[in-house]
């Protein structure tokens, strides 16, 4: 079973999106912020991480470029799901190695098409 590890501070939303992810037949691990995803990390490798922008402590932006500078977790996919969604920070994402951005609230459909997509899994 594949492994997701959900970076995300809000109750509601960690329990939607992993509602969503369980439903996809996906395994989670959750974390609330950044220091704690690094700890989760270390524990286990997931196959995919979602990453919330706006978390407590340090971004999901800062996290998001040190996982992809480091040679452990550069290969895993990250999808940023998150409130601000302007074109800067779509574009800020992508430059940070973000495989995908997706709006808040989230559309179902969409983002378990991204995930599955990224995992190379039918939807």
């Amino acid at each position: 079973m594949s492994t997701v590890l959900l970076i995300e501070d809000s109750l509601t939303e960690s329990e939607i999106l992993t509602r969503y992810l369980q439903q996809a037949g996906l395994r989670v691990i959750s974390a609330k912020s950044s220091e704690e995803a690094q700890d989760r990390l270390t524990l286990q490798k997931p196959d995919l991480i979602v990453l919330d922008v706006i978390l407590p402590g340090q971004s999901g932006f800062e996290l998001c470029r040190e996982l992809k500078a480091n040679q452990d977790t550069k290969g895993i996919p990250i999808v940023m799901c998150s409130t601000k969604n302007t074109d800067v920070d779509k574009m800020w994402g992508n430059m940070l190695g973000a495989d995908a951005y997706i709006p808040k609230p989230v559309n179902q459909q969409e983002f378990l098409q991204t995930v599955c997509r990224l995992m190379g899994k039918a939807a």
